[in-house]
This record gives C-alpha cells, structure tokens and sequence, in this order.
C-alpha cells in the first residue's frame, strides 16, 4: 500500500499555517458570510431578527454561538431556490437530495463557488495520497447527487486524468479497472465491497490490482470496515466527508501518513459541536452533533446548519487544521429501541468482528402491539462456504448474544448465504428498514428541529 508524505511546497499555506493565523482568516471569512447571508437571504434576515442578532454583534469565532441554527427543513420550506443569496441568472450549477423524506433540498453554485469546491476536493485527493497524473476511477453517482462531480472536478483540478464511471455496472467497473488500471478509487465503502466481491466472481485478486489508494466517502464506515476493505482490496482507504447543504465531497478529508480522522478544510468550512438536545456548544474533543457555517459560499452561504452527524472535533495533526472523529452514527437515525439507543454502525462493528460473516447486514424494525421489534439479517463470506443448519442456528445465536450483550437489545437473527441481501448499486446502502406504523416513534434521539 502507498504511504505518500507531501514534499514541502506541494501543501497550500494555509494547511500548514499557525492557530492564530488561521483564526484570523476565519473571523475575517465569517463575518463575510453572516453579512452576505443577511442581507440577500430573506430567510436569514428574518430567523436573525426573531434572535436578537446582527451579522456586527459577530466580535469573536466564540460569537457564533449566538446565531440561530439552520435545519435541513428550512431548506424545504424555501424550496427550491428561495435559500439562494445571489439571482438565479448567477448560478452556475443546481444539485439536490433524493427527497426520499419529503421536498428535495436543494443547492446551488455559482462559478466562484465551483472553483472553490474543486480546490477542497483536489486538496483531499492530495492528502490522500493522490498527485497530479494519477488516473482517479470516479464509481460515485453522478446526477444531482453532489458526489460524482465533485469528486470528478476536483480530480480535474489536481491534474490528474479521470475515469467517470458512475455507479453500477459492476462487472464493468471490473473491467475498467483491470483494463485502465487507475491507481485511486472514489466510491462508497460499501460499494467498493461489491467491487470486491465481483473481482471474486470473475476469478481475480482484488488486491493484485492497480488501485493504491481508495477514497471513501457519503455514508458512515467504521474503522473494521476500513481494515476489512485495505485487506481484501490491497490499498489505503481514507475517509472522505462532505454534505451538499455545505457544499458536497471534500467538506474534510483524512491524510494517508496518519488516517486518523478527516481534517476539516476550516479556511472554508467553520464546525462546531453542540449538544444534540440543548443546541449548547461543546468542549473541543467531547462528543455531540457536527455543526457547519459555511465562510465562502456565495450561491447557499449556510449559517450553523445542523448536519445530525454525531462525532467530536479532535486536535491538528497532519495539517494545522482539526478533524473529526469517525461519525458514530447521526442525531436523526438513532434507533430507540424499547429505551435502548443503537446505532447501526454498532452492529457493523459486531458483524466485521465474526470471521464468518460478511460485512453485509441490513437492521428490519417492526411492531408487535406496542412493542418494537428488531430482525438482524446477515451473511455468510462468500469463502465460507455453505453451513449445516447447526452450524447456521450456532452463529446466529453467538450474534445474537453479542448484539444483547455490547448494545444491550434482544433481537432476532437470520443468517443468508453468500450474496443473498440486495446489493446497493448506487450511492448509500440502505441499512435500516423501518416498517413500523407511520407516526409511530422511529429514528430520533430527540434532536432540536
């Protein structure tokens, strides 16, 4: 696997800049942005008014703190371009969410703000090890999803030459791979498994291909998962993070010579931690909900949006910049279960720690009378082979007695041969299926709206 340090030069100065310079900039960017988002966006005017506060009570980064929060449901109930602080004419690019939960959301980009999500994407793709001429292998969907093209753009403007797969396809993302053997892959972790997996098929060593380096990002993975995949796919997989409503891919980015969380690119981007319940900032390095303003946007600035990722921000190491911890799951799909919290990823955890089982699973939540009831579905490795019924019932039970002994729920277990659970060809996976009444209490760990 590829280790590459960056030579002095190839870094940007503000990746390497002091505390204090880089505070400076901040206010600087911050005050900026309030004003711009104050005065061209009818509903940040208002929302300010209602709070008491100016974009001139902003004295210090600490004054943040007095500014309301904006809500993926204000973005909904200014939709579809009533977010927007420059006309329509001056925006260059549209993206939106599936709106799977209702409106889409809905962003926008002007030029300048292009070019500047194209340098953050190409100072991630840096970091993780990526320079210019590498062949850079995009398997995010491309759409209005904002993961294709932003990783593709800044590819791009790193100079290196891309491959615009998209998602799907799989066989043929094999065959591009083996055929055009790119030495980085940007795709979601749980669809680099089924790349994986599809080398399996076709007879070949995932890790004997040209790929070095994988960059994963838009759904949570854990640390297993990441041993899981650079042991079966023979590369270094680093941790994208990005959000539309901030931006898209490239929001932060880990460093390949310590992987020890992504740096969030914070001449851009300025995070917050606050307390899930109570909206209170939190203490640099305790845990809470991730909250970003954004300090360069011009089409969306967004003020203190409320990203539901619960993580906590950690010290600089690679860069002069902060990072944040892995996402342990999100503030809105918390499972309340029978008073117990869980997060999917704690299954993951469990599931990646059994040699047997792949790192598959999807969580089915129902509802017996008044009683919430969770089916835990996993599979066998495709390596396993078949199991005798005991030796089915036997895992089962062993998952079983871990997920009540670590998470601390009883639930039902069903363990499915190899490649039996739908695949995610595009995008996220889908790992909770909530079949519970509509109405009934599902995904939330009592957040503020």
């Amino acid at each position: 696997m590829v280790q590459r340090t960056p030579r002095p030069g190839e870094l940007d100065p503000i990746e390497t800049a002091s505390r204090d310079e880089l505070q400076a900039l901040q206010l600087e960017r911050l005050r900026w942005s309030l004003g711009h988002a104050y005065d061209n966006v009818p509903h940040y005017r208002k929302a300010f008014d209602a709070a008491g506060v100016h974009p001139s009570d902003l004295k210090t980064l600490a004054d943040l703190a007095k500014f309301p929060f904006t809500t993926k449901g204000d973005l909904r109930n200014n939709y579809p371009f009533g977010m927007f602080a420059v006309p329509r004419e001056r925006v260059a690019r549209i993206h939106a969410s599936s709106g799977t939960t209702g409106k889409p959301t809905v962003v926008g980009y002007t030029l300048k703000d292009i070019d500047t999500w194209s340098d953050v994407v190409a100072r991630s793709i840096r970091a993780a090890g990526g320079r210019a001429g590498d062949l850079v292998h995009v398997a995010y969907g491309y759409g209005l999803f904002t993961g294709g093209l932003g990783a593709h753009y800044g590819a791009e403007r790193l100079g290196c030459t891309v491959i615009p797969m998209s998602g799907g396809q799989t066989e043929k993302q094999v065959q591009l791979i083996q055929d055009f053997r790119p030495s980085i892959i940007m795709v979601t972790p749980s669809y680099m498994l089924n790349i994986v997996e599809e080398f399996g098929r076709q007879g070949l060593d995932a890790a004997a291909s040209s790929l070095k380096v994988g960059i994963f990002g838009a759904e949570p993975w854990t640390d297993a998962m990441r041993a899981e995949i650079e042991a079966r796919a023979g590369l270094d997989a680093v941790d994208i993070y990005g959000l539309s409503e901030v931006m898209g891919p490239g929001v932060a980015s880990e460093c390949v010579e310590s992987k020890d969380g992504p740096v969030i690119w914070e001449d851009h981007f300025y995070p917050e931690i606050v307390d899930p319940i109570t909206g209170e900032v939190m203490p640099e390095g305790q845990p809470g909900e991730l909250v970003f303003t954004s300090l360069t946007k011009e089409a969306l600035p967004i003020v203190r949006y409320r990203t539901r990722d619960l993580t906590a921000l950690l010290p600089p190491t690679s860069r002069s910049m902060r990072r944040m911890g892995k996402i342990t799951g999100r503030s809105d799909d918390m499972l309340i279960i029978r008073g117990v919290n869980m997060f999917p990823t704690q299954i993951e955890e469990l599931i990646l720690a059994m040699p047997s089982l792949a790192p598959i699973y999807q969580i089915v939540v129902t509802r017996d009378g008044y009683l919430d009831q969770v089916e835990v579905v996993a599979e066998t490795r495709p390596d396993a082979g078949p199991l005798s019924a005991a030796d089915n019932d036997a895992l089962s039970r062993e998952l079983q007695h871990r997920i009540k002994t670590h998470v601390g729920i009883s639930t039902r277990v069903s363990i499915l041969g190899a490649d039996q659970i739908e695949r995610s060809l595009v995008g996220k996976a889908r790992r909770v299926i909530d079949k519970r009444p509509k109405g009934a209490p599902a995904m939330t760990a009592g957040a503020v709206q």
